[in-house]
């Protein structure tokens, strides 16, 4: 096979019309082997020898898009010191934007061995794990512009890409619970005549179905559980070819584009799917996993968990933050969407212990010329000590307002001495947001999210049933406050649902 040195920008499967750059970073691995998948499953390794400012790479002029790859680092494994290569173990590209089939939990995909989490597993992972796939990067956009919908004329509509068309009667089954069935006229004509100028999709980054839950028959539904931030989750997509996600949940966008519709996304980059030390090895975990994770100061064995999900990305090392902004700026360049809502976006200023808003992440932002361009919601707070961060993100960021949303509630059920209050939230709660120069649409108001009915994660939806319909609420309202007030469209739990989310009550 014919191999040249290549560059080592852009990091990722690059293809350029002609052949295919590779690029993988990591300051830690000794040897670096691009594995190749054909049809069959057959496995072709390439070492990749060029290295400049520890990012390995090559060109393959042979390879087109369709093709299927990961990566086997070796490197040092001392778990104690964070030191997690195993070449046994087949390691998606992180910057993978398009990923095939998923992982199954077999012994194999851990690097140790169930029942002795101090021993070194040598199987071999790559038959039980997804693979990434070099895409097509070209698409005719056919003139497509952003609607650039100013924040106090707003209104986003919540939604998940299964639930909102997967009982939708007028989208053709084959497209339903798909980014084809999101673009469907019918479901389109509906957000209009709801008023919509922005659908919120909750995560389509590609995520991984927990262990846990498919022990049990259950999916996850909510997809909070991210493995690959370049790549639209694949189970979304209607079409079967390699790849096609992404031209697909580019034409949802364009027909989007084409109503007037702006397209957010609710990223998740606080965390991975790799978990904690007892966590499958997938990705990052065996590139670099100091790099890219935040490791327990004296005890590097064990992850910092500001999440509750097992690990906390590491937005203190310069190539986890170009990771994330690299990301952010892949899906408006390139997939056009108009803004992003971060999940536990506190997470994101911890480069320390404390949440820090003049943290480098928000100066990345700041600086950025196309990210700071577009809608920045942060979800305000995470678990950790002082996480709690409504009224303290920087001036360019809106927020989910949890003060809002507490002070309403308890207004609606009648708790004494909340009037005042409730009139300075529904008025833009200038409290929070006047001093640092904002004004009142910095304030998402909101009523109730779907972090506030998780119990639905385990809602069962079993391959002979269809999933719950659209978990949407609706945000902005203009007319009523200076703020974006919120309210909830009304819809009905499907009895395949053994518990229905906390807020599945009609409006």
């Amino acid at each position: 096979m014919e191999v040249w040195p290549g560059h080592a920008y852009p990091l990722g499967a690059t293809f350029d019309g002609t052949g295919t750059n590779f690029a993988l970073f990591s300051e830690v691995a000794e040897k670096v082997e691009l594995c190749l998948f054909d049809e069959d499953g057959q496995e072709t390794r390439v070492d990749v020898t060029a290295v400049d400012s520890y990012v390995w790479h090559c060109y393959l002029p042979q390879v087109q898009p369709g093709q299927r790859y990961g990566y086997r680092v070796h490197g040092p494994w001392d778990p104690s010191q964070g030191l997690r290569c195993n070449p046994n173990k087949l390691l998606l590209d992180p910057y993978a934007k398009a990923v095939e089939g998923g992982m199954d939990w077999d012994e194999s995909m851990f690097s140790y061995h169930f029942g002795d989490e101090d021993s070194y597993n040598d199987q071999d992972s790559a038959e039980h794990m997804m693979k990434g796939v070099v895409i097509n990067p070209f698409f005719d956009w056919e003139g497509d512009r952003t609607p650039h919908t100013p924040y106090h004329k707003s209104v986003i509509y919540e939604a998940h890409v299964k639930g909102l068309t997967m009982q939708h009667p007028d989208v053709p089954e084959e497209q339903r619970g798909t980014y084809a069935g999101v673009a469907h006229p019918s479901v389109i004509e509906h957000l209009q005549k709801l008023g919509v100028t922005a659908i919120e999709l909750m995560p389509v980054h590609q995520f991984v179905q927990d262990s846990t839950l498919l022990d049990q028959g259950l999916r996850n539904y909510w997809g909070y559980n991210t493995i690959a931030f370049f790549a639209p989750h694949n189970e979304y997509s209607s079409a079967s070819h390699l790849g096609s996600q992404v031209q697909e949940f580019k034409a949802m966008v364009r027909a989007l584009h084409q109503a007037d519709i702006e397209v957010i996304l609710d990223v998740v980059y606080n965390h991975t799917a790799e978990g904690n030390h007892m966590g499958p090895t997938l990705s990052m975990k065996g590139i670099d996993n100091n790099a890219y994770y935040r490791t327990v100061d004296d005890d590097h064995k064990f992850y910092m968990d500001y999440t509750g999900t097992g690990n906390s990305l590491n937005v203190r090392h310069p190539h986890s933050l170009q990771l994330i902004m690299d990301s952010l700026r892949y899906w408006v360049t390139e997939m056009h969407v108009d803004g992003f809502r971060f999940d536990l976006a506190a997470t994101l200023a911890r480069e320390f212990y404390d949440v820090d808003k003049l943290s480098t992440f928000f100066e990345l932002v700041q600086q950025d010329p196309i990210v700071s361009q577009v809608k920045l919601i942060a979800e305000p707070w995470d678990i950790g000590p002082g996480g709690y961060q409504v009224g303290n993100f920087p001036p360019q960021w809106t927020e989910w307002n949890g003060k809002y949303r507490d002070t309403v509630r308890d207004f609606w059920r009648g708790e004494p001495a909340t009037l005042g209050e409730f009139a300075s939230r529904i008025t833009g709660s200038a409290d929070l947001y006047e001093n640092s120069g904002r004004r009142p649409f910095a304030s998402v108001n909101f009523v109730t999210p779907t972090t506030a009915s998780r119990c639905a994660t385990w809602c069962r939806t079993t391959r002979s049933t269809t999933t719950p319909t659209a978990r949407a609420i609706t945000t902005a309202n203009p007319t009523t406050a200076p703020g974006t007030a919120v309210r909830r469209a009304p819809r009905t739990i499907p009895t395949s649902w053994p518990c229905a989310p906390a807020s599945s009550v009609t409006s």
